[in-house]
């Protein structure tokens, strides 16, 4: 009779656990159509001819190319932030207030998904950002990561 209830108990388990993973995970993505072998290989190699992976990264360059900091490709996006160019290497200990408000007029402009881009354009322009408009910006990054939101 134990072994019968305890045949039950392991089964109802089984059951919660496969239901709590089919409806708390999120949507697989649409897969891919099925290739032969040799099909796979040929897309597999031009795919590594054509994307070289940057040095210290972990091969998950979707996702830490987008997360880190550090700029890694040489490519400069302006967003609307030309006027920024004139603080180059400069010492952000000396930005006056009405310098540290041109900063900040381009901050709040920028949407959330675009901050870690302007990060990585003033870092390419050798455009250091002052000490108060770092921070936040440290701050809404450090958030976004520990509660990521679905785009």
């Amino acid at each position: 009779m134990r072994g019968i209830i305890l045949l039950i108990i392991f089964i109802l388990l089984g059951v919660t656990i496969y239901l709590l993973n089919k409806y708390t995970r999120s949507p697989k993505k649409t897969e891919k159509p099925v290739q032969s072998d040799s099909a796979a290989s040929e897309n597999k190699e031009q795919a590594n001819e054509e994307y070289e992976r940057p040095e210290g990264c972990c091969g998950a360059h979707e996702v830490c190319e987008n997360e880190s900091l550090l700029a890694t490709n040489a490519k400069i996006i302006y967003f609307d932030d030309e006027e920024l160019d004139a603080f180059k290497d400069r010492d952000p200990q000396s930005y006056t207030d009405e310098e540290i408000s041109q900063f900040d007029e381009v901050f709040m402009t920028l949407r959330e998904n675009e901050l870690v881009d302007w990060l990585k354009s003033l870092q390419l322009r050798h455009v250091p950002l002052p000490e108060c408009i770092k921070e936040q910006a440290l701050m809404i990054i450090s958030e976004r990561r520990n509660n990521p939101v679905t785009e």
